[in-house]
């Protein structure tokens, strides 16, 4: 790896801390996004010749608040600090900022950090797309790409995020024990829409949108560490890799969407799913069942079957059954109907999802199920009927093909 690659890896890794750290500092976004963006640069200078510090963590908050503070002497034209040697010699501060790290402050800072991003006056779009750029480090350019807008329009939504947040005098101390039981709650949310934005790309807009799976995954990664023990966290951690584990397979060589049952399954990550069967196991020991949980263990039994035939339907339609208790969702009833197609036939899942209509009429997958339940009950009409109001809904050219697909085979 050339210097500025592990460079940039260590950075990278790096980034959450530093930030929650800085934003401890200032108190303000900007600021501590210009203390990093310094660190960063003076880590490009030095880090080449002298190699890395030992806590890099460490090295670039002393940095960053160092710089930030000078420039603030210098504005008001006050007594500067001492010269770019001076400050690079971090040796003794260097271990003490270290020692400091080993306590509290780490997941406190990092807490802090996401929590802003996730504040409740922002709406989940400005929330995502603050976290994306503070906490990951992506680029206004890389954000908008995601998103398909505009640089111009993602830059004023990530500016009009930041004021919010200023105006709202956000409380920048250590949140107690029932803010962070609240708050968490949001920030895992965010994570998960977040990892939705990437991993509902379809195939032409992957190379844009599907960096923001793995973001969020690293994301997740955070909040486990952070809560070692929190058991919604680990089925989070769980279901997200449990669902990208699949990413190789969801698209034939045409960008055309595979259904779970005729995917490659060798395509599948057996890395990914052993780490989220692992995961799911650990989590339901607590006995604390969750809606992430849930859905992590119907995504861990459908990633055990190796055939589609041996998918155990009947314990999809249980744990959809607490999940419907848990999170009461007509969308939710309409995943558990597939699994009660599987166990009871068709029929008894056309009469389960009926009453989902007037609540679902704008819902692709509405439709696209219910077409697929009438083509099964050889009602022809009323499945083409259903699956060209699927076609009028679609969101991308991908599901609309789908459809057509089954159009396709009602005509043959």
């Amino acid at each position: 790896m050339s210097d500025l690659g592990w460079i940039d890896a260590v950075v990278c890794a790096a980034r959450p801390q530093v930030m929650g750290a800085l934003l401890r500092y200032f108190r303000d976004l900007d600021t501590a996004e210009e203390a990093f963006q310094e660190a960063c640069l003076r880590a490009l200078k030095n880090w080449p010749q002298n190699g890395p510090p030992r806590d890099a963590a460490a090295w670039l908050i002393l940095v960053g608040r160092n710089a930030a503070m000078d420039d603030v002497r210098k504005r008001a034209k006050q007594t500067e600090l001492p010269d770019e040697a001076e400050l690079s010699d971090l040796d003794d501060a260097e271990a003490s900022m270290a020692d400091r790290l080993d306590g509290d402050h780490y997941r406190d800072d990092i807490l802090r950090l996401l929590f802003i991003c996730c504040h409740p006056e922002l709406p989940s779009t400005q929330q995502i797309a603050l976290a994306l750029r503070v906490v990951c480090g992506l680029s206004v350019t890389q954000i908008a790409r995601a998103f398909l807008v505009s640089e111009a329009a993602m830059e004023q939504r990530i500016t009009r995020a930041k004021a919010r947040v200023g105006n709202a005098k956000m409380a920048f101390e250590t949140p107690g024990a029932p803010e962070r039981a609240e708050r968490l709650a949001t920030v895992a949310a965010m994570v998960y829409l977040t990892f939705n934005e990437g991993y509902s790309a379809n195939q032409a807009e992957a190379e844009a949108r599907a960096p923001l799976a793995e973001e969020a995954i690293r994301l997740v990664r955070l909040l486990l560490r952070l809560f070692p023990t929190e058991p919604e966290i680990m089925g989070l951690t769980a279901l997200m890799q449990l669902q990208q584990s699949r990413a190789q397979a969801r698209f034939d060589k045409d960008g055309n969407i595979v259904l779970l049952e005729d995917q490659d399954r060798t395509l599948w990550s057996q890395g990914r799913i052993a780490e989220g069967l692992a995961l799911i196991d650990k989590a339901m020991r607590h006995r604390q069942p969750g809606p992430y949980q849930i859905q992590a263990a119907i995504a861990a039994l459908h990633a055990q079957a190796k055939r589609p035939e041996e998918t155990d339907w009947k314990q999809i339609d249980l744990l959809y059954a607490n999940l419907e208790r848990l999170q009461p969702s007509p969308v939710v009833t309409l995943n558990r109907a597939v699994a009660v197609s599987k166990v009871n036939g068709p029929q008894a899942a056309l009469e389960m999802i009926e009453p989902l209509g007037s609540r679902l009429q704008g819902y692709f997958y509405f439709h696209g199920v219910k077409g697929a339940l009438l083509q099964q009950l050889e009602r022809t009409g009323e499945a083409r009927e259903a699956f060209g109001r699927a076609i009028a809904l679609a969101n991308t050219p991908a599901e609309a093909a789908h459809i057509r697909q089954h159009l396709d085979r009602l005509s043959s």
